[in-house]
């Protein structure tokens, strides 16, 4: 079936969990994020894909692809809301990704090293330097260290773990807690990142 979230198309192509209302997800997207963010979305698809290749979401060449296996709307909502930010580096990735924000980051990454340090977990350290995305370190934090550990690690060094993982889920977590949390924590804890976000709104509204 087909819905739409403002006027962009929203095909279902596998029946999704019974926790989801694809009505309702579309609904609470509209009064989550505004139209003028989604510019680059031109079409949503729910479903099983190949291009997900094991991820709940990604964004490519205009699409959003979701899997329709997630248990709840919210679930859903935080898809959406991340890969919507990974759409607007198309047009604010030089001002998003400038040096400001890069060694925001970078410091984040030297204070976790001493942390997972601290806790005994152990990785060539050279990694913690790389912000752009890396397999091996990415497994690391996952499978090694574990996300509920990382979480309580973590605490008020990234809004949540996964933004640990490159520069770039830096900017999506930050800016899926923005819409979805409380963009004064976003604030709080990454200073940089917020005022990235903030200027992408501003810009928007012009």
């Amino acid at each position: 079936m087909e819905y739409y979230i403002y006027d962009i198309p929203v095909f279902v192509m596998s029946t999704p969990e019974e926790g989801v209302n694809i009505p309702l997800f579309c609904q609470e997207a509209e009064e989550t994020i505004p139209r003028s963010l989604l510019q680059n979305i031109e079409v949503v698809y729910i479903g099983e894909f190949k291009e997900l290749k094991g991820r709940n979401a990604t964004y490519a060449h205009g699409a959003v692809y979701m899997n329709s296996h997630e248990p709840s709307n919210f679930d859903m909502l935080e898809n959406f809301i991340h890969e919507a930010a990974h759409s607007l580096e198309i047009d604010h990735g030089m001002f998003i990704y400038d040096e400001d924000l890069i060694e925001e980051f970078r410091g984040k990454r030297a204070r976790l090293y001493y942390l997972l340090k601290a806790e005994n977990y152990h990785i060539n350290p050279i990694l913690y330097s790389y912000v752009e995305y890396n397999k091996k370190f990415d497994n690391f934090l996952a499978n090694e260290v574990g996300y509920p550990t990382l979480l309580s690690i973590t605490m008020g060094l990234f809004v949540s773990p996964y933004g640990a993982t490159s520069v770039q889920e830096y900017f999506a977590n930050g800016f899926e807690k923005y819409f979805l949390d409380n963009p004064r924590t976003v604030r709080d804890i990454s200073p940089i990142l917020y005022r990235k976000i903030e200027g992408i709104i501003n810009d928007d509204k012009a």
